[in-house]
Parts: structure tokens; sequence; C-alpha cells
């Protein structure tokens, strides 16, 4: 009998699964709330995601308040190349998102309201099953960008100096 223990994530470690990021988001926008959602996968598009083959940089979520519904766009997953030509999923489709109602409403008459689009941020994996988080994200103007690559910068080379000091 093996004396490895049995994970309930059903799949290996999860430090070693991808996570998927958008960095891009948060250099282009101010993030102020996220939700986390499911995502409607086919099984080709979930062996890529284990193998971290996704791009979120161009995605945007589409929401409708009738009904409630969140729609991810504009989001690549690279085809599985183990997969016959019969079984491959389109790259670029359309893809439900899963949550509950309210949250949706909520989330949707939020970013309205403050004039916001929905961005994925993430993708990674709780307990087996692929999750995206979402964010509301303001467009940051071209001096709020140089802000923020001044503060990095600044950050960077604080943690330097400390570094030498010790």
């Amino acid at each position: 009998m093996s004396d490895r223990k049995k994970t309930s994530s059903g799949g290996g470690d999860p430090a070693r699964e991808p996570v998927i990021e958008n960095r891009k988001a948060w250099f282009d926008y101010t993030i102020t709330d996220t939700l986390e959602c499911g995502i409607k996968l086919v099984g080709t598009e979930v062996k890529s995601l284990r193998k971290g083959q996704a791009s979120l940089a161009e995605g945007w979520v589409l929401s409708q308040l009738e009904p409630p519904e969140l729609t991810l766009l504009s989001v690549t997953i690279a085809e599985y190349p183990s997969a016959g030509m019969h079984r491959q999923h389109v790259p670029n489709r359309q893809r439900t998102l899963l949550a509950h109602r309210k949250e949706i409403v909520r989330f949707a008459t939020e970013a309205k309201a403050k004039g916001g689009t929905l961005v994925p941020l993430k993708i990674y994996w709780v307990k087996g099953r692929a999750k995206l988080l979402i964010g509301i994200g303001l467009g940051k103007k071209q001096h709020d960008k140089r802000e923020s690559i001044a503060k990095r910068e600044d950050k960077r080379d604080m943690d330097r100096a400390m570094s030498k000091r010790r």
C-alpha cells in the first residue's frame, strides 16, 4: 500500500499547476472589485489550461442583466496538440461564466454605474475546477500609468537598498 496522501483536488499538486494571469489589466486599469467565477469548458480546453496555454491579455467580459449572464470574450485557449482534429475546440470562442444570479446582477450594475469594464484577471484551479477572477476595471490615463511605473521602480530600488544592508 502506498504511503502517499490522496488529494481532494482530483489532480496533481495545486502549487505546480499553472496560473494564467493578465498582468496587462493591472497596468491598464484600476481594479476596484473582484469576483470569482467558474468557466464552462470543453475537454481539450481543460487540458490546454492545465498546460498553461492561454492568453487573457485581450479578453473582456460581457454582462447581461436580463437574463443575468456573464460571457467571456476574446480569450484565447490554444488547441491541445495531442487531440485529433475532430475533437479540437475553437480557440477564441465565447465562454459562459458561472456565478450566482445575485452576484452577477450586483457586479454588472456596479460596473455600469462606475463606467468600468469587466476584465479577466487570473485563471487558477480550485479543487480540480478552473476558476476565473474578474474585476471591475476603471481605465487609467497615461499619467496614471507613468505614476504606477514610478512607484514600482521606487519600491524595487528600496528593496535593493535593504537587501544590500543585510
